[in-house]
């Protein structure tokens, strides 16, 4: 499991998948989920969604293309 990890983090192709499609689409989607918990009552539950899951989301996309900027400039 650490080889694969590390082979998609060497690699720019699934860092742009992952820092531009995936991340950013899960954080939204938590986000939108935090949201309606606030909105329906669960106000506990919808600030963690809000600050945890969905800034750990977008700050992995912020690794993501930071990592796959440093890839193409090394090459």
């Amino acid at each position: 499991m650490k080889e694969a990890f590390k082979e998609l983090t060497t690699k720019p192709e699934p860092l742009f998948a992952i820092g531009f499609m995936l991340f950013p689409l899960l954080a939204l989607i938590c986000a939108a989920l935090g949201l309606w918990m606030i909105i329906t009552g669960q106000v506990i539950g919808g600030i963690i969604v809000l600050f945890t899951i969905t800034q750990a989301f977008a700050l992995g996309a912020f690794w993501a293309i930071n990592r796959r900027s440093r890839l193409l400039s090394e090459e």
